[in-house]
């Protein structure tokens, strides 16, 4: 009788775990349980911030994470969904953001601020004006401008006779496929910037580097203008995704 009693237990308890399996959780390790030196933030004040993950940076902004995931988890979520670049990240909005899980509108502005500080950080021209004498040094400047942008715009770079940047303006906006310019607000400019020699330049949203027929064609007509006004048009720059495709370096001017 002992034995059948015993015998049913293991029987009922063996069913038991087979018919109700251990629940899975979506518990994870809170930031403030990891050891001091994870942390983002005291990682930050003890290591410096090149120490810090692109992941943990993005996590020092969001401040908090959502209820399955940490704030570095969903960091690196985020940034898994944008190829893990910084550079694609910056090209989507507060919108987009917010389909994340536990990225609400706050934290996806904070997101973008930072971005946009980046960005503008690299626009910034230093208190002495920068020589430009390579295509790289053209794309050094010109970069930052037109590397995140989902439309066409065309800048201007006019530089003194040294070479010495003037400064830097936008000519015209457009939509994805193309943008009008006008020779004679380019020169106008120039003329008013006491320009010497100018470097044209302008993006390609669809990523693509060779010039279009058109980009050809404007390159020749302002070309030909600045050496009647004596403003050389030194080069032209089509920016894609962290790339660039150079006249001068193929010899097109």
């Amino acid at each position: 009788m002992l034995c059948n009693l015993n015998r049913n237990v293991l029987n009922v308890t063996f069913l038991f775990f087979v018919t109700c399996p251990l629940m899975e959780t979506n518990e994870y390790t809170p930031i403030n349980s990891w050891a001091t030196e994870d942390r983002p933030r005291e990682k930050l004040l003890q290591r410096g911030k090149a120490s810090l993950t692109d992941a943990e940076l993005i996590a020092i902004l969001i401040g908090s994470g959502s209820r399955s995931q940490s704030a570095v988890e969903l960091s690196q979520a985020i940034l898994k969904s944008n190829k893990s670049s910084l550079y694609q990240l910056g090209r989507i909005g507060v919108k987009e953001l917010m389909k994340f899980k536990g990225i609400g509108e706050a934290k996806a502005i904070s997101i973008v601020a930072a971005l946009e500080i980046g960005r503008r950080r690299r626009m910034e021209e230093p208190l002495e004006r920068t020589k430009i004498g390579t295509s790289l040094g053209s794309f050094d400047i010109l970069n930052p401008i037109l590397s995140d942008l989902n439309h066409e715009e065309f800048w201007v770079v006019f530089l003194d006779r040294a070479n010495k940047v003037i400064s830097t303006d936008r000519i015209s906006l457009g939509g994805i496929h193309g943008t009008v310019v006008d020779p004679k607000i380019v020169f106008k400019m120039a003329l008013d910037h006491k320009a010497c020699g100018i470097i044209l330049g302008h993006n390609h949203p669809s990523g693509t580097l060779s010039p279009s027929k058109s980009d050809i064609e404007l390159t020749n007509r302002l070309s030909k203008a600045g050496e009647f006004l004596e403003i050389r048009v030194l080069d032209h720059l089509i920016v894609a995704e962290n790339k660039y495709y150079s006249f001068a370096d193929d010899n097109k001017l």
